[in-house]
This record gives structure tokens, C-alpha cells and sequence, in this order.
């Protein structure tokens, strides 16, 4: 008997269609169709619609479990609590730290992430350690170094091949030479926390570089006669900007400036969430700092400064709709099919097509959450 699921919308790749019928075939996406078999079972929402199960590019830790704690039993954890954010598919994203403790973090993953039962872990996203002090955020500066083509080959050893992406300042010593390096390898570069003047962004973007990491935050910002970092990821050609749409990081003006200016298709939604997604407010720690949590913010013991984010991807999705800076099909590609896009990881994640894992959420028509497929299996529902 042939497996249908049925909804008012569904969000099919470069495409909306519906109301209609969605076919899964043992744990894939089938064909969309207007009809189907008398004798076909139906999973029917109704007047809910159909989306690609998100993807988070961008997430440090969630439910008190954290990356860098190099715990797989915790990012096990990470993976199942994600399906009630939306998440399928997602990069671990490491901090800044010693080299030896990063190369520990990569080849845990690296050798264990076929074992996670939730949302599926793409690759890794290594945050550090090749920054600049000036726009530090919650990173420790005293790790900061430039970048090392042998370093970094012995992590992506260590880590299996896994590791798609990795963020650094532009202006340190030997950035090209390493962006070219690592792109050749199918490695996607992201610039930040960085104070790099436009030229210096152009030049490592020229070399390969393609997506700057939560455009405002941690980078110089745009001046008129120094357009900065902001300026670079406004301006130059064929590049993504990762975006943390939670109303703390970004105001809603300067998040639709950016959309408005670089195209909502190279707007990737994240959440650089930390332990702390998912629970109470509280102290914790992101990576060796001390983090306070209220008012739906973590920041810095030491110096208020915000330190990450507890937002759930589903809820960056509902925000831009909200705010009126997106429609709901822009803002659910923004957080699903363009993030993978950004992170060329999109041949295995972030479209809904025949063929493809069957990993899919059920939405309300105001955006709410009401399930979470994994491989055609319902996994979440609220």
C-alpha cells in the first residue's frame, strides 16, 4: 500500500504546491501529486503544511550538553532534543581553544557520528581558533593564532573528513594560502570575529571564502569610508551571511537591510545556540566562560557581552515572518535549504525532492512547530 501525507501547502524545492499529497517510499520523499489510490494510506494535516526539516550550520550546544564538552553521549542528546526545534540535520560547532583539545573534539565526531538518533550530523563546523581580538565575543583570545595548513589537515584527519566548515579573522598572517587550501578540499571558509577592513575581506573571499558568520556580530561594522566586515558581506559577490534573528542579536531594521541588500537566498538562518537552549534560566559555561541566562539572553559574567544564544531554529523562522521582513517560504529556506546551500552539505539535506531522506516538519499556518519527521518517521510531535 502506498504512503501518503496530505497538508494545505507543501515547500517543494523552488517551489510551493497544495493543497495536496506527498508520497514517502520506505523512509523517502516520492512525488508530489493531486490525487492519489482509493486503497492508499493517508497521513492527513489538514490545513498544516509541509517543510524541509530545518538545518542548523551554526549550534555550540543545547539541553546542558555542549561540543566542547567532547562528550558524544551529550551531542546523542543534542540530536534527539533538536527534533523539537525542527532540526534534522545539523553541524557541531566547536569554540576556540587549544589545538590539541580541538583535534580531541574532531575525532570523537569524526568516529561516532553514525550513532546519533535525531537530528543528523552533516559535518563540523570548527569556530577558531584563527581570529582577531578586537571583536572576540565569548571566544578566548588567548588561543587565537594564524592560520596553520598543517594544523588544520591534522584535525581534518583526526575528525574523519568531516569538518565542512571553518571560521577565521581575513587580516591574519597566511589567510589566503589557507582559504586556498581548504577550499580545494570541498571546505566551506566563514569569516568573523574579525576587524578586517573591506579590502582584506575581498581578498580572502577573492581566494575562496564564502559566508561570514553572524553578519553584525563580532565583525567591524559599516562605516562610510571603511565599510568594514559589515560592508564585505553586504557587497561582495557569490557569498552567504549566516544571520541570529532572535531581536537581541540583530534589530529587525538591520536584519531586513542586510536580506534586502544581499538577497533572502544568501541569508542562512542560525542560532549559535549554547548549553543553555532548552532550559531554565541560570548560570552556565560556554566553553571556559562563566554565561548568565535571563530575559531570553546568555551573556558574559565578565563583561555582559552577549555569549551566543538560546534561540530554537524554529523560532528564527517564525521571527522573520513576524517582524514582516520575510515570507514564510523565504524564511523557511533560510533555514533550511540555503543554510545547506551555504555549507555544501544541500545534496544531503535542506530540500524536500524525490529521492531525498524523507526528514520533514509539520507547521501551522502561523508557523508554529506540530511535528518532526525523521526518515519518514514521526519523531516529534507537540
Amino acid at each position: 500500500m502506498k504512503k501518503f501525507v496530505k497538508a494545505a501547502r507543501f515547500f517543494l524545492k523552488n517551489e510551493v504546491k497544495g493543497p495536496g499529497y506527498l508520497e514517502l517510499v520506505d523512509g523517502k520523499f516520492g512525488d508530489f501529486s493531486k490525487n492519489v489510490p482509493a486503497d492508499a494510506e493517508i497521513i492527513d494535516y489538514g490545513q498544516q503544511w509541509i517543510a524541509p526539516g530545518l538545518v542548523d550550520t551554526h549550534i555550540h550546544g543545547f539541553k546542558n550538553h555542549d561540543v566542547m564538552d567532547n562528550d558524544f553521549e551529550g551531542i546523542k542528546v543534542m540530536s534527539e532534543a533538536l527534533l523539537s526545534c525542527g532540526v534534522t540535520s545539523f553541524l557541531p560547532t566547536t569554540l576556540t581553544s587549544t589545538h590539541e583539545k580541538l583535534q580531541d573534539v574532531a575525532q570523537t565526531i569524526g568516529d561516532h557520528y553514525q550513532e546519533v538518533t535525531g537530528a543528523k550530523i552533516q559535518g563540523i563546523y570548527f569556530e577558531g581558533p584563527f581570529f582577531t581580538p578586537e571583536h572576540k565575543g565569548a571566544q578566548n583570545p588567548s588561543y587565537f593564532s594564524d592560520p596553520s595548513i598543517e594544523v588544520f589537515d591534522k584535525w581534518q584527519e583526526a575528525a574523519g573528513g568531516l569538518i565542512k566548515k571553518i571560521a577565521m579573522a581575513p587580516e591574519r598572517t597566511g589567510a589566503v594560502e589557507f582559504v586556498k587550501h581548504v577550499t580545494q578540499q570541498g571546505v566551506v571558509v566563514s569569516l568573523g570575529h574579525s576587524d578586517a577592513t573591506i579590502e582584506q575581506a575581498a581578498e580572502v573571499v577573492e581566494a575562496g571564502a564564502s559566508v561570514f558568520v553572524h553578519v553584525y556580530n563580532g565583525m567591524r561594522g559599516l562605516h562610510h569610508r571603511e565599510p568594514g566586515m559589515v560592508g564585505a558581506a553586504m557587497t561582495l559577490r557569490n557569498v552567504f551571511g549566516e544571520m541570529i534573528c532572535d531581536g537581541h542579536h540583530v534589530h529587525p531594521k538591520a536584519a531586513q537591510a542586510y536580506m534586502d541588500v544581499r538577497g533572502r537566498d544568501h541569508v542562512a538562518l542560525i542560532t549559535d545556540c549554547m548549553m543553555a537552549g532548552g532550559m531554565p534560566d541560570g548560570d552556565y559555561i560556554l566553553g571556559e566562560f562563566p554565561v548568565t541566562v535571563a530575559n531570553g539572553t546568555a551573556r558574559l559574567k565578565q563583561d555582559n557581552n552577549l555569549a551566543g544564544s538560546i534561540l530554537k531554529l524554529k523560532e528564527g523562522v517564525k521571527n522573520v515572518v513576524d517582524w514582516g521582513i520575510a515570507t514564510p517560504e523565504e524564511a523557511i529556506a533560510m533555514a533550511s535549504s540555503v543554510a545547506a546551500t551555504s555549507c555544501k552539505i544541500d545534496d544531503v539535506c535542506g530540500f524536500i525532492a524525490p529521492g531525498r531522506d524523507a526528514d520533514f516538519i509539520v507547521l501551522d499556518p502561523d508557523l508554529e512547530l506540530a511535528a518532526t519527521y525523521l526518515d519518514g518517521k514521526k519523531r516529534y510531535e507537540r
